[in-house]
């Protein structure tokens, strides 16, 4: 076993938040070792004035970390798991994923108005094509506005007048202490959440034998599951933060009922299908409700999307 572990993660307050998270129940577990942080600037922390469909997508977040820890600069890397492409790089796996925080998105709105109460043209900010088309196609007359920036600042760019209400993932709310300020939360019924959100990934090296068995105390076996079909979903799909694809898992008695999404960036067609899968059939199932996703009118709705980008 080793001595001492280094943490590689990104320097924003949620995600150091993350990884003190993870430092301190490793240390709970193993008293004997000594954790360290390394925070590794990311693409995507550099680029904050434009939306990530425009730079790249998900895998802004977590390319430089990935390099340290194929470099052996760190042993360990703790990420969103709603940042991971469906792709790792050869050598690296998903080590561990933590007991799931709550996975919806919520709305923050600056008068406490609900998602339903908004008149014509109020304006609504968020980061996230998933969550524009799925708010586009439930309300199509309300105006949805790019906001980037961390938490406290979109925070702040709400209560300045920027917005009428902001759309964000309950999770980091709840991690950060700040769900007070939640108005309304949108479960799987009002708006699908990205795959894995709510989730955190433990990403190592596959031949790190000493980390694994680290990874085996931290690993939460229903939230593997419902990411495990979530993130086949998205690899069979071939999504990104470029096209507006999401799926969640609930575990549901000995099955496991996914519901996925793919919609036209302003909302007009939307595709939602489930599919109820026994828990040791989960990828496979996640992948058949990408099938199923795309031979209901999603490809039709991707290839209109991709030809838009070229």
């Amino acid at each position: 076993m080793k001595k001492k572990i280094c943490i590689g993660t990104r320097g924003s307050q949620l995600a150091l938040w993350q990884a003190n998270f993870i430092k301190s129940e490793i240390e709970h577990l193993f008293p004997d070792l000594i954790v360290e942080l390394k925070i590794i600037k990311t693409t995507g922390d550099m680029i904050t004035d434009r939306p990530l469909a425009m730079v790249g997508g998900k895998g802004l977040f977590v390319k430089e970390i990935e390099t340290a820890l194929l470099n052996n600069d760190i042993d360990i890397a703790v990420h969103s798991m709603k940042d991971m492409p469906g792709k790792l790089p050869c050598g690296l796996i998903i080590g561990a994923i933590p007991e799931r925080e709550n996975p919806f998105d919520v709305l923050i709105s600056k008068d406490n108005s609900l998602l339903t109460d908004y008149k014509k043209g109020a304006k609504i900010g968020t980061s996230s094509l998933r969550r524009a088309s799925q708010i586009k196609h439930i309300r199509p007359d309300v105006i949805i506005e790019s906001i980037r920036g961390n938490l406290d600042t979109r925070i702040k760019k709400l209560k300045a007048g920027d917005y009428d209400a902001i759309v964000l993932a309950a999770a980091g709310l709840r991690r950060l202490g700040q769900d007070s300020a939640i108005t309304e939360y949108l479960d799987e019924t009002i708006m699908i959440p990205a795959v894995g959100q709510g989730a955190l990934c433990i990403e190592t090296r596959d031949n790190d034998d000493d980390i694994a068995a680290i990874m085996k105390k931290l690993d939460h076996r229903d939230t593997r599951i419902c990411v495990t079909g979530e993130r086949a979903f998205l690899k069979q799909i071939e999504g990104s933060c470029h096209i507006p694809v999401a799926c969640f898992g609930k575990i549901k008695g000995h099955d496991v009922l996914l519901t996925a999404v793919v919609a036209s960036e302003d909302g007009k067609e939307l595709i939602k299908e489930h599919i109820l899968s026994p828990i040791n059939k989960v990828e496979p199932s996640g992948q058949a409700l990408a099938v199923k996703v795309l031979e209901k009118g999603g490809k039709k709705i991707l290839e209109q999307l991709n030809a838009n980008d070229r």
